[in-house]
């Protein structure tokens, strides 16, 4: 039985590596399984000739060091450092063109809110601390109360007015705990003026406190206030109970935040390709082994961790895993990393399912056992049911449709089925402030979801020119292993949407 993957190159570890397309310098996924395969031969006596000084490496131009002798008895950790040091090395070109929000943006998102609220019959938007209170003030919930969101309720309320030129613009106020007024106002927020603040003692009711306060003085209607999902029930209850009208969130105020800036779009791109070069291998280790290296090695290119699904072969038939952790990296082993990073804020969520590189290729001639052929079936399946997913990535298109172009290749394959969970989901800053929801063992798992959703019963919302999503099928066969590919796009009017993740996998030894 042959395979269209077969008679792929595979470098030689110690062969001087030839001319290369990459741009020169770039750490890419590949590289990295290959420095870091050497890396764990060597550790775990997989490969026993001695470690040439002239090793060369992709993308290295014969830059990457040799990292040390073979009966070095601190082997493991100081691969993982020299592969850090490597790494570090490149000069980390997908940081170039990121950088942080200033208060010029803060404002900018605050104007668009009050835009979209007046388009919306809204005459607030109230949120406590949390994402979107991150988005437009700066400040996240544990940076507000580090160890829980407690009940006394600080709000900000952002309402719409017009300024001298006709202009919609965002006027703010903070219905804070008067004992944490001063706090508040060291939090710096981004405001260019003193933020203004509406004051509640311990012993009377903040919600009636706002209400007899002149922030609504003007309006001739009960207010009408918008809340997200964020909000907590008891503050709703709450602001309902005195008089006001709470609608939930929809609309024009919806997408401020899912149509991303091109500042925005900036930080996405590093950080997802940031962490698809981060991506590393040791043979003979545990997926929590491997785990961790990654963290360190997203660490070392100033990225901070939040998440990392490491599963081996029948572990990744469970798309978020639930096992302990301890399988073992061997040659033959379908290895599924699913991980999350974040930069500035921003979320990266990236996958890739490969072989470790060196589980050596088959020749065209060769017949390959039925475990192996299947799971070069399975990678090519998801692989186009994420390329037709991708076509779908268009103004005005379903957040439906994309889903159903990857279902459909699935479906068609005779994997009916094995697709079990939604084809993906906006990506932006939520899944960086917040606890550990929980724990699966040694595996810390939050969420870098946000909406829209993409999900074949979705057929409400239309995509728009700056949402940026991931794509991520997957086939899942229960006791044998599981296949998903995920990559970050953004939409760009009638145009195929632009790569935010550097490249998509090339194949099953090249992700």
């Amino acid at each position: 039985m042959s395979s269209k993957h077969v008679d792929w190159a595979a470098y030689d570890i110690e062969a001087p590596i030839g001319p290369h397309k990459r741009r020169s310098g770039c750490f890419s996924l590949r590289n990295a399984g290959w420095l870091l395969a050497a890396a764990g031969l060597l550790a775990t006596g997989f490969y026993t000739k001695p470690f040439s000084a002239s090793l060369n490496l992709p993308g290295f131009n014969g830059s990457a060091s040799p990292c040390q002798s073979q009966d070095d008895p601190n082997k493991l950790k100081n691969f993982q450092q020299c592969a850090i040091d490597n790494l570090l090395n490149t000069g980390l070109p997908f940081l170039e063109n990121a950088s942080p929000m200033v208060v010029a943006d803060f404002e900018e998102r605050r104007d668009r809110l009050a835009e979209a609220l007046v388009a919306e019959d809204v005459d607030a938007f109230v949120v406590e601390p949390g994402y979107t209170f991150k988005y437009y003030g700066n400040v996240s919930q544990p940076e507000w109360e580090v160890w829980e969101p407690e009940e006394r309720p600080f709000l900000m309320v952002v309402r719409p007015v017009i300024d001298a030129t006709g202009s919609i613009k965002a006027n703010t106020t903070f219905l804070c705990p008067s004992f944490e007024a001063e706090r508040a106002r060291l939090l710096g927020m981004p405001f260019t003026q003193a933020i203004q603040i509406v004051p509640w003692e311990e012993h009377w009711d903040p919600y009636n406190t706002l209400w007899h306060s002149d922030v609504f003085s003007t309006l001739t209607r009960v207010p009408r206030l918008m809340v997200d999902e964020e909000m907590r029930d008891f503050i709703q209850r709450g602001l309902g109970s005195v008089g006001y009208d709470v609608v939930g969130l929809r609309g024009h105020v919806d997408e401020v935040r899912q149509i991303k800036s091109a500042g925005e779009v900036e930080i996405l791109r590093a950080v997802n390709t940031g962490t698809v070069e981060a991506v590393r291998l040791y043979p003979g280790l545990t997926e929590n082994q491997i785990a961790a290296a990654l963290d360190d090695a997203l660490r070392a290119a100033g990225l901070e961790p939040f998440f990392d699904i490491v599963l081996f072969d029948e572990n990744a038939s469970n798309p978020h895993g639930g096992t302990n952790g301890s399988k073992v990296l061997e040659a033959e082993t379908f290895v599924l990393v699913d991980v999350g990073a974040h930069l500035y804020g921003y979320s990266s969520d990236i996958c890739r399912t490969f072989f470790p590189p060196f589980f050596e290729r088959s020749s065209a001639t060769d017949k390959l056992a039925p475990s192996i052929a299947e799971k070069l079936k399975v990678w090519d399946i998801v692989f186009e049911a994420q390329t037709q997913s991708i076509h779908q990535f268009r103004e005005n298109y379903t957040a439906a449709s994309v889903d159903i172009a990857a279902r459909n290749v699935i479906d068609e394959a005779g994997y009916e089925g094995t697709f079990t969970h939604r084809v993906g989901h906006g990506i932006g800053i939520k899944g960086k402030f917040g606890f550990q929801i929980f724990h699966i063992f040694q595996s810390r798992v939050l969420t870098a979801h946000e909406s829209p959703y993409l999900n074949k019963g979705n057929h409400q919302t239309l995509l728009k020119t700056g949402m940026a999503f991931t794509s991520e099928p997957g086939i899942y066969l229960v006791d044998k292993f599981g296949v998903r590919h995920e990559d970050i796009f953004l939409v760009r009017g009638d145009d195929e949407p632009e790569l935010l993740t550097g490249t998509r996998a090339v194949g099953p030894w090249d992700p």
